[in-house]
């Protein structure tokens, strides 16, 4: 795998394949859940749209489960799978390859659709992996995508947080830098797709207790794997402590606790000449006074 710059790695990527290599056995209908719901979620959006996709790719697909879901919705014919973990891509369905988003092995212009489920917030270089999506697809190609937000896990990262400075005096890396909202627009515009929309969904889950969601978290493949992460596990006095913390400030009445999952979705378009065009300012031939029965006033 090509090395990235040390200046510019937040992530580990070496740590994050052997995490969902560690996580690829035991992933299917036990610790898929977000993928599963949230890759259903991805097609019902793409079967708005009436087309075909001949050739697209499910980029950071884990074991397949886009593949699975797919069954020619939203007009795919073929889809390719491709993840970074040769344990996971292993057990995914049809065609798959293990290829990493941060340099994908596609030419120009060969793709109809890259959808992308849960697997970019794990990118070092996110404005440039989707320069190559878009580089990758054809004139008025899709690409549509979801990926955790800053909302994500806010109450584990606060209760994990006041924890270990209230048992080491200390606060060192332990949280991934996430994508905010607002924005999500500007990175699309910046890697050139045309027609950018952004939205959000939050998913609530509930657990027995913050220890249960973290062991379910690592289980999912989505341990830490930041490039400056501390090497030591945890104290066992400091999980307590986060633990009670969370019960504490987020538990609900059944003695559980929730933990939020924020869902940015991602849709931009290859450009091509035949999509629609803002018309330049100055140009409409009637008032928007005289549409709406209304006086025009001079400022």
């Amino acid at each position: 795998m090509p090395e990235t710059n040390s200046e510019t790695m937040i992530f580990d990527r070496r740590a994050l394949r052997r995490n969902r290599d560690r996580a690829a056995a035991g992933f299917d209908g036990r610790h898929d859940f977000l993928v599963q719901e949230i890759g259903d979620r991805l097609l019902d959006r793409l079967e708005d749209i009436r087309r075909r996709f001949p050739v697209a790719l499910d980029l950071g697909g884990h074991t397949g489960a886009l593949a699975r879901l797919c069954g020619g919705r939203g007009g795919i014919e073929t889809l390719i799978t491709a993840d970074l973990s040769p344990a996971m891509i292993a057990r995914a369905p049809g065609p798959r390859l293990v290829a990493d988003e941060e340099w994908l092995p596609f030419a120009d212009n060969s793709l109809d659709l890259v959808l992308s489920c849960l697997s970019l917030h794990w990118v070092n270089d996110l404005p440039g992996a989707l320069i190559q999506a878009n580089r990758a697809l054809k004139p008025d190609g899709l690409f549509l995508a979801a990926i955790l937000g800053g909302e994500t896990l806010q109450e584990l990262k606060a209760s994990l947080a006041a924890a270990e400075i209230a048992e080491t005096g200390t606060l060192v890396p332990r949280a991934s830098p996430t994508v905010d909202i607002r924005d999500a627009g500007r990175l699309l515009q910046r890697a050139g797709f045309a027609l950018p929309v952004v939205d959000s969904d939050v998913l609530t889950v509930s657990y027995p207790d913050a220890l249960a969601l973290m062991r379910d978290l690592r289980q999912m493949g989505e341990a830490n794997a930041l490039a400056a992460r501390p090497r030591r596990p945890w104290r066992r006095a400091t999980l307590a402590r986060a633990a009670a913390d969370y019960a504490d400030r987020f538990g609900t009445p059944d003695g559980r606790v929730e933990a939020k999952f924020e869902v940015i979705f991602l849709t931009g378009w290859a450009p091509d000449a035949s999509q629609p065009r803002p018309l330049r300012p100055g140009s409409a031939k009637s008032r928007l006074a005289a549409a709406l029965g209304s006086v025009e006033k001079k400022l």
